[in-house]
């Protein structure tokens, strides 16, 4: 298998298994905060993060929060995960990029998870025409940091097999 061929099936993997754990996420018991999840899908942007170019983790994002939105939820959903999505993989791409990949995967996770609950809330905000939706926003920041880290801890352990299988497509653009 050539390795454009590789790379195409291992985005289709990742956007897959979001999906799958975004479902799964839907069985679980709801977090009593307006608005709060886990985050499993987030699972498949830092492992993308990890292993491929900025816009091959952008396509994930998209790709996942579309089908997801499509299948389990609806336009409104959509529109939420789109931009709280979007606004954690670039605040999480400027970090590994300020800090050159020093920083740890779980540091990475837990300011994706701040910045998801961040565009989450802001993008509420604006078409609920609601600014006293700000008053949840410790509660989201609180939530996001139990959240971040369990989805980095798996994130990292994930990694370690993918790396020592040469998952990893950075270098080979």
């Amino acid at each position: 298998m050539n390795n454009n061929t590789k790379r195409l099936v291992f985005i289709s993997m990742l956007v897959t298994q979001a999906m799958i754990l975004s479902y799964i996420e839907t069985l679980l018991p709801a977090i009593p905060i307006q608005g709060a999840k886990l985050g499993l899908a987030n699972i498949a942007t830092v492992l993308a993060l990890s292993t491929l170019p900025l816009r091959s983790c952008l396509l994930i994002v998209v790709a996942r929060t579309f089908l997801t939105g499509l299948l389990f939820g609806n336009m409104a959903s959509i529109i939420y995960s789109i931009s709280g999505g979007i606004l954690s993989l670039l605040a999480m791409f400027l970090m590994m990029r300020m800090f050159n990949n020093t920083m740890s995967l779980v540091s990475v996770s837990i300011l994706g998870a701040i910045m998801h609950n961040l565009g989450q809330l802001g993008v509420a905000m604006i078409i609920l025409e609601n600014s006293r939706l700000i008053v949840l926003l410790p509660y989201l920041f609180l939530i996001a940091i139990p959240t971040g880290l369990f989805v980095g801890m798996v994130s990292k352990y994930l990694l370690r097999y993918l790396s020592s299988n040469h998952f990893n497509f950075k270098t080979n653009r």
